[in-house]
């Protein structure tokens, strides 16, 4: 059996990490998550999550560095879940996961989290305002890098609203999705 990666992309504060820990406690796959790495990147250069996004818009070098990573996983031999936006454009064999979520319960969902050290905000009001502002800039690199477009559902095996869904909700739904999807690929 060939390995099998999952590419888990979606909004900010869609609950990407929850279901990457979720998938690795169920499926025994390694995570790798290119947002923590991204962040620790700005942490080591001072800046926060949005100040980072718009360095990275002119410096590509940095986009590309974290694209090789993404590319080489896809070519190992190890069973991975890559919770990354671009994952799914990068190794186009995966399984492809979207999740879905409004700016405003994101913004709640972030602000509230204490394990972001480089993603503090003022208020909720506050978060939302630089989330939206950091996802239309990685959206425009995106474009402008790949010519790919984060938001079109059409790229993925499985989009997910998160808005008003239990984690054990979206679990299942993704689930379902995955055993069809292996099915496809001749796996079970």
């Amino acid at each position: 059996m060939k390995a099998i990666k999952i590419a888990i992309s979606g909004d900010l504060g869609s609950g990407k990490s929850l279901l990457s820990n979720r998938l690795k406690k169920e499926l025994g796959f390694e995570v790798i998550s290119i947002g923590v790495i991204q962040r620790e990147l700005a942490w080591r250069r001072g800046m926060d999550a949005l100040e980072f996004n718009h360095f990275m818009e002119t410096h590509p070098e940095i986009d590309q560095e974290c694209d090789d990573m993404v590319s080489s996983y896809g070519k190992n031999d190890q069973n991975l879940i890559l919770d990354s936006r671009l994952a799914w454009h990068f190794i186009p064999q995966s399984f492809k996961i979207h999740l879905k979520v409004d700016s405003i319960t994101a913004a709640t969902r972030i602000y509230n989290d204490n394990v972001r050290k480089n993603e503090k905000y003022h208020s909720i009001e506050d978060a939302q305002t630089k989330l939206d502002e950091r996802k239309a800039s990685e959206r425009k690199r995106y474009k402008q890098l790949y010519n790919v477009d984060v938001e079109d559902i059409e790229n993925y095996d499985c989009v997910v609203d998160t808005n008003n869904k239990t984690p054990e909700y979206i679990y299942q739904t993704i689930m379902q999705s995955y055993k069809t999807w292996l099915g496809k690929q001749g796996e079970i």
